[in-house]
């Protein structure tokens, strides 16, 4: 229980350094290169934008620290694995976006925000966290034990 608390605050900790980057870029972006009243699918560009340079960032951050101890010797695999659930999260947080910004017509920064850094947040996280540990650093798939050592199979 220790190991999971344990983790779980540095999940939180990189998580918390992801948000960073992803908000300020997600608004420098949306402010700029992606004005909304420039560009119309603007909020999702900078999004996505965003969201990638924050995936990035997260990445480094669990596979060194987070779950250093059941990461894989193989990190290309587990590199697009961990992509792979991480565009997944993002995807929810762009659905968020999209059902405020263009179904439900709340177009404001703030209401971009709340969308997709608030709700699309929560919702991507718990999904990320969940097959992260389930999956992509599960350590029957590196071969070590629960321990921390490695398995003698």
């Amino acid at each position: 229980m220790r190991r999971l608390a344990l983790q779980l605050v540095r999940y939180g900790t990189v998580g918390a350094l992801g948000v960073v980057v992803d908000l300020g870029l997600f608004n420098v972006f949306r402010a700029t290169v992606f004005d909304p009243e420039r560009i119309a699918a603007g909020p999702l560009l900078a999004k996505v934008a965003s969201g990638v340079i924050a995936i990035v960032v997260v990445w480094l951050g669990n596979r060194y620290w987070t779950f250093r101890a059941t990461r894989r010797s193989r990190a290309l695999r587990e590199a697009v694995e961990f992509f792979g659930v991480a565009l997944g999260g993002l995807l929810i947080g762009l659905a968020c976006l999209g059902v405020s910004h263009y179904v439900l017509g709340f177009r404001s920064a703030a209401a971009d925000n709340v969308s997709s850094n608030v709700v699309g947040l929560a919702l991507g996280s718990a999904f990320r966290f969940t097959l992260y540990k389930l999956w992509v650093f599960h350590p029957a798939r590196t071969g070590i034990e629960a321990q921390g050592r490695p398995s003698p199979l």
